[in-house]
């Protein structure tokens, strides 16, 4: 994708937004008032806002390798701080997908260096020895892993007892996201 390309993306978004909405651009300068906070996979495949058609404005996203809530992680720990102090957001959603390079790169044991201390983070989430080789249901079992680590994280655990967290995989072969169930992730 060349330069010319995105800046004509970006001319088609901004007159679209100005005949739906002309003053949506000032409101936008006004601040933000997200309802969600958003935990997802940096997969170029799992757009949170596209995925879920919200508009600019009510998402604040935080993403990484496989969706991973890591206490050690500075840039989460500010993203969710931010998000419960500052924009007092309703709810956190974490997002995990079906056909997460993160988790097949975890048990496939990819050794490049670069990789390592992230995939590391990722197999502490996942089983090593499972009953299923179904990469769908690892990634639930992900998912509730996160749930259970953001439970403990201390910033949630000072400002965030009363949000609820709602996990979800999307399922990148038919674009459908759905609710995870702790029993259905059993593996």
């Amino acid at each position: 994708m060349e330069w010319q390309e995105i800046q004509t993306e970006n001319k088609l978004f901004f007159e679209k937004m100005k005949k739906i909405d002309p003053q949506f651009f000032e409101r936008m300068v006004q601040g933000q008032q997200p309802e969600l906070f958003v935990l997802a996979c940096s997969d170029s495949r799992v757009s949170p806002s596209v995925i879920t058609q919200m508009p600019l404005g009510k998402l604040f996203i935080h993403r990484n390798i496989a969706n991973q809530v890591d206490e050690q992680d500075e840039s989460f720990s500010a993203s969710l701080y931010y998000a419960l102090k500052h924009l007092h957001v309703k709810g956190i959603l974490i997002i995990g997908h079906t056909h997460c390079g993160g988790i097949e790169a975890a048990i496939k044991r990819n050794n490049e260096a670069a990789l390592q201390p992230w995939l590391k983070i990722i197999r502490q989430s996942i089983p090593t020895k499972t009953k299923t080789t179904y990469p769908a249901q690892l990634s639930k079992v992900n998912i509730l892993k996160q749930v259970e680590k953001l439970l403990a994280h201390p910033i949630y655990q000072a400002l965030g007892q009363d949000i609820p967290i709602i996990p979800v995989l999307y399922h990148i072969e038919n674009g459908e996201i759905e609710l995870v169930d702790s029993e259905l992730a059993l593996v």
